[in-house]
Formats: structure tokens, sequence, C-alpha cells
């Protein structure tokens, strides 16, 4: 999918903005503070996944505010679609992150995964090639998740069961 646009309220320390990125080129530039990385983040909310800085949900809402909007106008080769995602604090009457699909009833944000893909990379990221391999096996766990949504159910059974295994283990007298 390509994003057309990006609405945002009450999102960090945004209160209001709008981005149309150019069709081939899109540069953000600005001072420290002003919300280049903010946007970013913004966006790859909108694949479903959470924030790449980490962070709770109350944390992606602006102070003082009950909740953030983002939304995004994209086109799919085939058709245009329109994604609206919510951000409630736990003191919001609707807390957490709920998204809507072209109109649809809300669901989770995570339902979002694999309809909009992106890939963010960050200085974080430089562990990908100087780190252990794990950071690499999550980074493209992460990516898997947006190009199959299926990946991310079968990925979560997984992680369940060698949970589960480990506790076990962990329970076993020594020796055995």
């Amino acid at each position: 999918m390509r994003l057309l646009s990006l609405e945002v309220q009450n999102y960090r320390n945004i209160c209001a903005a709008r981005l149309e990125p150019g069709r081939e080129l899109t540069v953000i530039c600005g001072n420290n503070g002003q919300g280049k990385t903010n946007l970013l983040e913004a966006i790859w909310l909108l694949t479903g996944g959470k924030s790449f800085r980490g962070g709770k949900d109350a944390e992606l809402v602006r102070r003082g505010e009950a909740f953030a909007v983002l939304e995004a106008e994209g086109c799919e080769p085939a058709e245009p679609a329109h994604i609206r995602m919510t951000v409630g604090t736990p003191e919001a009457a609707k807390p957490g992150r709920y998204a809507a699909v072209n109109g649809a009833a809300p669901k989770r944000a995570a339902a979002l995964a694999g309809s909009f893909p992106a890939v963010v990379f960050d200085p974080g990221h430089l562990s990908l090639v100087k780190g252990a391999p794990e950071g690499r096996r999550k980074f493209l766990d992460a990516a898997l998740c947006q190009l199959y949504p299926g990946y991310l159910t079968v990925y979560r059974r997984y992680l369940r069961a060698l949970q589960q295994k480990n506790a076990l283990l962990r329970r076993a007298p020594a020796g055995q």
C-alpha cells in the first residue's frame, strides 16, 4: 500500500498535523523536538505494530488528552483504503489501540498486521549488524508478520509453547 495522506491529532507532542508524502520522495526536516520521529512512528503504528520506540499507549497520547487519532489514506494496487486508529489512555472511555479499515467496525490494532506493510530503520537497528542473533530474529519475525498476516498467529503460538517448555524445564528436578 502507498501512503497518500496522514492526519494526526493529540499524538505525542503533535496537537494536529497533516502529511501528504510526495510520490517519489518525502523529506521531513525540522528542529529537534518538533515531531519528525513522531510522524514516522504514527505511520508505523498503522501497520498494527507497537511503537518502534517502545513505551505504553498512554505515552503516545498528547499530555492532557484522553486519546489520539491517526487517520491515513492509502492506495492499494486495486483500491483506496482509509485507516483510522485511536489510542486511548487508561483513563479514556475506550483505553488501548483500536483500528477501522474502510469504515469497518473497530478492532484491536493488531488486526492491521499485513494490511499496511512498512519497515523502520532507526539508530537502534545498528545492532542488526553488530549485535547478537536474537535482534536479527526479532527484526525478521516483525517483517514476516507484516508480509504474511497468518504468521503472527503461528508466531504467537510458538512463543507460548516456548514459554511453557521453559517453565516446565525450570520446575524439573536437577539431573533429569
